[in-house]
């Protein structure tokens, strides 16, 4: 189940990512939702969309907390 969570945050993130608030509100969300190795995996993907789209560079705020 805590896997399908990881993929399900993946797709709402790829989704939201041409806003960069929504796309702030949703990692918030998948911070307190997900498992601490999966906050590892998703900041990985994060990253890898803030060099798709320099915009949400903002954001990677809350994974430094």
């Amino acid at each position: 189940m805590a896997r399908a969570m990881f993929e399900y945050t993946k797709t709402i993130l790829s989704k939201v990512s041409f806003d960069v608030n929504l796309f702030c509100k949703e990692v918030q969300k998948a911070l307190q939702r997900l498992l601490p190795y999966e906050i590892e995996e998703l900041k990985i993907y994060i990253e890898s969309l803030v060099s798709r789209n320099p915009n949400l560079n903002q954001c990677l705020i809350y994974l430094k907390q």
